[in-house]
């Protein structure tokens, strides 16, 4: 592919002459059903949507340290913190951590504890909650029963309850697992056998009573719900949904789902279609926000054996040892995992590292670098999603990071210039909505095509003038204008001719 000049005539011999090749092939192929798009937004964190890349990859896109969010600064604290989820409830965020000092050797799992953000994530407090009575943690943040038993620490990841019609005492939710044998499952003793998930359930996301009736979930895959667990209602499916972890030949996950939370579906474990097979500690699965069909998990990948540091560097930065627990000998990070409403597969696009360890020593022990359950948005143009770090160590911190809206992936093309091309699909709306970004020298030009890839007139790369600049909610426009709705219902397909641009997500709107 040749150097593209920056002038507009020279990209659009270069659209043309690859149009020719394309239309060509697409007219030789047996067309498969069109995808009903409707108006859903769709990010390009798969191939679900992609027929053809010419010049232009998939990218992905990795967050940036927005600071730290809370460190260990109380008693009923200490090395084996560990980070679980963050909600959105009453206009302020939540964050669920356990908090664990090590201090009782007879304590194998420590105290659910909460952080609360009134700024939209950028600053967190630690409330007094006071709801677990004792005189040595006073003004505690702790998270209890509503007769002040502090017992949700593992695993404990609440979230809040967005199925219409949910009790206001019932909106915030929880589970935690318990061994059918009568043992107790700890952080520390994953009893064999199986495992019958508990459901509790709060109005402020402090005080919890567990439901009456309790769902039937039972399930027998080994290794179940040890850590790592999720469950969301589905706006896109109707029901509960639930990811947890289970043991498939190593660490892993299984899902199941309950249109009425009482009753569940036999839980099957997930696959990964033909990547290399890696262990996930957690999973971190939820719908994305502004793309709820997509189900987006930024895992925790588990290095078991691949040992970084040796005994005198883990002393140096404190790791702890708990028993034959020995904190030094792994090393993990996080990959970014998707998924689609309704299946049992998560995509592995993506092998590479999506959230690194980074600068020095502290986090390159064992279940350190382990996401929190939940992305959500940190002001215009970004989003937000945390990080747990320096485990089992005094230094202990939960960090923030930031990303672009929709900006986990995107289609990406060099200063000389690509293209990607979609399947057939079919749509609702009258104006395309793009998420891109360019360069100074870069552009964005969309064309849309009949199924056999022919330019529909009105609609060529030539109708369309460049775009270049960087947005969250383009419409692109055309010579005659921005309308589409001509062609709303009709099979199409849609050419995005990318020069030193990035292109994150569209939509038809």
């Amino acid at each position: 592919m040749s150097r593209r000049t920056v002038s507009s005539p020279a990209a659009i011999g270069f659209c043309v002459a690859h149009a020719v090749v394309i239309a060509a092939l697409a007219t030789a192929e047996q067309h498969e059903p069109p995808i009903e798009l409707g108006s859903r937004r769709e990010l390009f964190v798969d191939h679900v949507l992609i027929d053809r890349l010419d010049g232009a990859t998939l990218k992905l896109h990795e967050p940036v340290s927005g600071g730290t969010a809370i460190r260990i600064d109380r008693p009923w604290e200490g090395p084996g913190n560990f980070g679980m989820s963050v909600i959105e409830l009453d206009g302020r965020l939540l964050m669920y951590y356990r908090g664990w000092s090590l201090v009782d050797p007879k304590d194998e799992s420590g105290v659910g504890c909460v952080a609360e953000s009134r700024d939209g994530g950028a600053t967190w407090t630690k409330p007094a909650l006071d709801l677990v009575k004792r005189p040595d943690w006073p003004a505690n943040n702790i998270i209890a029963t509503v007769d002040g038993e502090p017992r949700f620490s593992f695993p404990c990841a609440p979230f809040v309850d967005t199925r219409p019609g949910v009790p206001p005492s019932e909106r915030v939710k929880m589970i935690e697992s318990v061994p059918v044998s009568g043992e107790k499952h700890t952080a520390m003793t994953d009893p064999a056998g199986p495992k019958r998930l508990v459901f509790w359930a709060s109005p402020d996301g402090f005080a919890f009573r567990k439901l009456d009736p309790q769902p039937d979930f039972v399930s027998h895959l080994p290794n179940s719900f040890d850590g790592g667990n999720t469950m969301f209602w589905s706006e896109a499916e109707g029901r509960y949904v639930v990811y947890f972890r289970c043991n498939d030949g190593g660490r892993s996950m299984a899902r199941a789902t309950s249109k009425d939370l009482m009753t569940w579906t036999k839980p099957v474990p997930m696959s990964y279609g033909d990547a290399p097979r890696e262990q996930f500690y957690t999973n971190n699965t939820q719908p994305y926000f502004r793309a709820p069909h997509l189900f987006v998990a930024p895992a925790a990948r588990f290095m078991q054996g691949r040992q970084v540091l040796d005994e005198k560097r883990a002393e140096a930065v404190g790791v702890q040892t708990i028993g034959k627990h020995v904190y030094f000998k792994d090393c993990s990070d996080a990959v970014l995992l998707t998924t689609r409403a309704g299946s049992t597969a998560y995509d592995r696009t993506f092998l590479e590292t999506f959230i690194r360890p980074g600068l020095g020593d502290s986090n390159w022990v064992s279940r350190t670098n382990y996401p929190l359950t939940g992305i959500l948005p940190a002001g215009k143009g970004q989003m937000q999603l945390f990080v747990s770090r320096n485990y089992m160590q005094p230094t202990w911190h939960i960090e923030r990071l930031l990303m672009r809206t929709d900006g986990f992936a995107s289609v990406s093309a060099p200063w000389a210039g690509g293209e990607m091309v979609t399947k057939p699909l079919t749509f609702t709306g009258g104006e395309l909505e793009i998420n891109y970004r360019t360069g100074a020298a870069g552009s964005v030009r969309i064309e849309i095509q009949d199924p056999d890839g022919m330019p529909l007139a009105g609609f060529t790369a030539a109708d369309c003038p460049e775009i270049i600049g960087d947005e969250i909610e383009r419409v692109v426009a055309w010579k005659a204008g921005s309308d589409v709705a001509s062609l709303a219902g009709k099979p199409v397909r849609l050419r995005f001719i990318l020069a030193d641009a990035d292109l994150f997500s569209f939509r038809f709107r």
